[in-house]
């Protein structure tokens, strides 16, 4: 029972990272660097992009992913955003078929940046590619400094870290020594700029990363089917 079950995950991780790989060639061909923005319910992931936004030169694209409604896509839209936006109608995060579908809806007539909003989940998400270069992780001083400790892959998995709601930070017992330990211990590398979604803070420092990024586009690696045929 135990070998069927893994052979048909087996299957689906498969079939969803052969997907994923288009979509990343795809959007490749059409120069627009795809970032997949993960974090939990609350935690300001929208609110970060229009943060974002507003430090960036690029030309920015959008795919909101929730499992109901479309408040934050029509949000972006009134900024004159690009959004498009997929509802899972309960599935806990978007998978590459999804996005497939998605992107072949929408024009790219320029090159950019497209920001995927993922499902509000610190689970799921991290386990399945979506055809994204890099992962960019939204966690809050709100979320509590355990988090690192309680959803490891998440933080593994991510290229960039911004750490929101600063401003909240003297009012809650965040330990950020404690929470920066955690985050370490299973990520070296990934940047992380603390900032705030109600004043600005740390949101022009991370747009000027991620447009470098982009410009060298930078990827992480071996999370795709092939990868050693697929190099930009």
């Amino acid at each position: 029972m135990h070998m069927v079950k893994a052979g048909v995950m087996e299957d689906i991780y498969a079939h969803n990272n052969h997907i994923a790989q288009h979509v990343r060639e795809y959007m490749m061909e059409r120069n627009i660097y795809t970032i997949n923005v993960m974090g939990a319910p609350g935690t300001g992931k929208t609110t970060s992009l229009e943060n974002l936004m507003k430090y960036m030169k690029s030309k920015i694209y959008v795919i909101e992913g929730d499992i109901e409604s479309d408040i934050d896509t029509e949000r972006l839209r009134k900024q004159h955003v690009s959004a498009a936006q997929i509802n899972t109608f309960g599935a806990c995060h978007l998978d590459a078929p999804l996005v497939h579908n998605a992107i072949h809806a929408m024009d790219f007539s320029q090159p950019g940046i497209l920001f995927i909003e993922n499902v509000g989940n610190l689970v799921c998400p991290a386990e399945m590619v979506i055809g994204e270069n890099i992962k960019l992780l939204i966690v809050s001083v709100t979320d509590g400094s355990d988090k690192p400790y309680k959803y490891p892959l998440a933080f593994e998995k991510a290229d960039i870290i911004l750490l929101n709601k600063i401003d909240l930070a003297p009012y809650l017992d965040f330990d950020e020594d404690f929470f920066m330990k955690g985050l370490r211990h299973l990520n070296k590398k990934a940047p992380v700029f603390k900032v705030s979604g109600k004043t600005g803070e740390g949101y022009q420092e991370a747009a000027e990363w991620i447009e470098k990024a982009a410009e060298e586009k930078l990827t992480h690696p071996g999370e795709y089917d092939d990868e050693h045929h697929h190099h930009e």
